[in-house]
C-alpha cells in the first residue's frame, strides 16, 4: 500500500482541526450573558416585550442569563446606536420597534445607517394601539369625542413618550386623520406619561395595547378606539370600534417589535439567535402574555432576516413622507 506524502497527512490534519475549532467556537456561543439593549424607559410597552422575550429567549440559548438594559433618550436612537456601535460577537442586541423605521426621517444626523449598521434577526409581534382619554374627558365614545375635539380645537393636549415614540407617530397620524392640530406634550417614556393622563394633566395619547390594556380594564382611562384593521378579541379590548370604522378610512398603525444584533455578526451566530427566536416565539407562555394584552405574535415570513429587512425597507418608505408632511423633526 502507498502511503500519501507527509504534507498531505499534515494538510488534512489542519483542516480536521480547524473544522472542529470552528464547530467548538460556534458551540460555545453563548458562553456568558447577553445583553438586550431597550432603547426606551424600563416599564414601557416595548421593555415589557423585552423582559418576557428574554424569559423565554434564554431557555433556547443554553439558559444563558439575558440582561435587559434600558438605554432610552432621543427617539430610541441613543440605544440605537449602542448597540451599532458594540462588537459584532451576538453578546449585546437590539429589541427596537417602528421607531427603527421611522428614525431617519425623524433625525438629520443620525449616527447609524438602519439598514446597513445592523444584521436583522427576526419580528417578534404586532401591536395595536389604542386612543385613550384622561377619565373625566366629557365624550363617552368616539362621536362624542370627535364633537368635543371639533369645540375646542386649539386647546388640546396629546402626550406622547418622546419624538420618535410609538406614541408620538400615532398621534401624527391621528392629527393628519381628523384635520386638527393639536398641542403635542413629549415625556421621557411612557409611563410619565400615562400618569399625567391618568391625573388628567393631559388629554389623550395613542398608545399601544401593552399599555394601555390594564387602564383600559380597570376603567381608569377613557377608551375610544383601537388602531387596527379589525376589532381586536381580548376581554379588555373587545368593545372598542376600530378608528377606520368611526370615519378615519384607512387608519391602520401597528407596532411591531424586532431583533437585532451590530453589522458583522457572524452568520453563523445570527442563525442561532434566529433559530432561538422562532423556537421561543412558540412558547406557549409568551403567546398567552402577548395576546393578553392584545398584541399578535409573529408566524408569518418576517420571522426570517431576509423578510424583516425587507419589511423595515418598506416601513422606511412608508413613514418618510408622513414625517416630512408634519415638519417634525430633530437634529
Amino acid at each position: 500500500m502507498k502511503l500519501a506524502p507527509v504534507s498531505q497527512w499534515l494538510g488534512r490534519l489542519s483542516a480536521v482541526c480547524l473544522a472542529l475549532g470552528a464547530g467548538s467556537a460556534f458551540a460555545a456561543y453563548p458562553d456568558r450573558s447577553i445583553t438586550l439593549v431597550v432603547p426606551f424607559a424600563a416599564g414601557g410597552p416595548t421593555d415589557k416585550v423585552a423582559r418576557d422575550l428574554g424569559e423565554v429567549l434564554r431557555k433556547h440559548l443554553n439558559n444563558t442569563t439575558i440582561i435587559v438594559e434600558n438605554v432610552g433618550g432621543a427617539g430610541g436612537t441613543l440605544g440605537a446606536t449602542r448597540v451599532a456601535k458594540s462588537s459584532p460577537d451576538g453578546y449585546t442586541l437590539l429589541l427596537h420597534h417602528l421607531g427603527i423605521a421611522t428614525a431617519p426621517a425623524l433625525y438629520r444626523n443620525l449616527p447609524y445607517k438602519t439598514l446597513d449598521d445592523f444584521e436583522y434577526i427576526g419580528m417578534i409581534n404586532d401591536v395595536p394601539m389604542t386612543l385613550i382619554g384622561r377619565p373625566t374627558l366629557p365624550a363617552a365614545n368616539f362621536a362624542e369625542l370627535r364633537k368635543w375635539i371639533d369645540g375646542n380645537k386649539g386647546k388640546i393636549n396629546l402626550a406622547n413618550a418622546g419624538l420618535g415614540a410609538a406614541s408620538h407617530l400615532c398621534g401624527l397620524l391621528f392629527q393628519q386623520a381628523m384635520g386638527v392640530d393639536m398641542t403635542t406634550v413629549p415625556y421621557k417614556g411612557t409611563a410619565p406619561a400615562m400618569t399625567d393622563i391618568l391625573g388628567g394633566q393631559v388629554d389623550l395619547m395613542c398608545d399601544q395595547t401593552t399599555n394601555t390594556s390594564s387602564q383600559i380594564e380597570s376603567g381608569r382611562v377613557r377608551a375610544y378606539a383601537v388602531t387596527s384593521a379589525k376589532p381586536l378579541t381580548t376581554p379588555a379590548l373587545s368593545k372598542l370600534p376600530t378608528l377606520e370604522s368611526q370615519g378615519l378610512k384607512g387608519f391602520n398603525v401597528t407596532i411591531w417589535h424586532g431583533l437585532y444584533a451590530p453589522h458583522g455578526t457572524p452568520k453563523a451566530i445570527i442563525d442561532q439567535l434566529n433559530t432561538a427566536l422562532r423556537a421561543a416565539l412558540k412558547e406557549p407562555e409568551f403567546i398567552k402574555r402577548e395576546e393578553s394584552l392584545g398584541a399578535v405574535v409573529i408566524t408569518d415570513e418576517r420571522l426570517s432576516p431576509a423578510e424583516h429587512k425587507k419589511f423595515v425597507a418598506a416601513e422606511i418608505a412608508k413613514w418618510g413622507p408622513v414625517i416630512k408632511a408634519a415638519g417634525q423633526y430633530a437634529d
